[in-house]
């Protein structure tokens, strides 16, 4: 499972998660460990975009948050993949950005999760590429210690 922060443009148009760039790369991210889009379940922490596309506000994320957990209870899935700040933050319940707690693995009720930059802000740093690569192979080791992966 991989949870972003919230609809962009295109998503808001399309109603679907990650369709836009950012939603292009990830596609490469999710088949560079073998994967296909239809193999995961992408989600957001906010369900509707914020105005101007700022990010969301606390209410706006407190307002969500129960959904995304509803989300996680359905899906049932062995790692979540935290993209971005705001779904590493409102997951892992901390303050701690997205640059202190990427490369770590933490415990969600069973699940693990693992936090790692968010493809847009790799649209715009692309030296951090490297970083979520190291994450994604960090996450292909898990799913194959679990029986997920061969």
């Amino acid at each position: 499972m991989f949870v972003g922060e919230g609809p962009g443009y295109d998503e808001d148009v399309q109603g679907r998660p990650f369709v836009g760039r950012a939603g292009q790369l990830l596609t490469k991210i999710i088949q560079s460990i073998g994967l296909q889009r239809e193999d995961v379940y992408i989600a957001n922490i906010v369900k509707c975009r914020p105005p101007q596309n700022r990010n969301p506000e606390t209410d706006e994320i407190e307002a969500c948050h129960p959904f995304v957990l509803k989300q996680i209870e359905a899906i049932q899935p062995r790692i979540i993949c935290a993209l971005g700040t705001f779904a590493a933050q409102t997951l892992l319940k901390t303050i701690e950005k997205i640059t202190a707690l990427r490369g770590r693995v933490f415990d969600l009720g069973g699940v693990k999760v693992i936090p790692t930059y968010h493809p847009a802000f790799l649209l715009r740093n692309p030296e951090k590429k490297r970083a979520v690569w190291e994450d994604m192979k960090h996450i292909l080791d898990l799913l194959k210690e679990t029986g997920g992966r061969d």
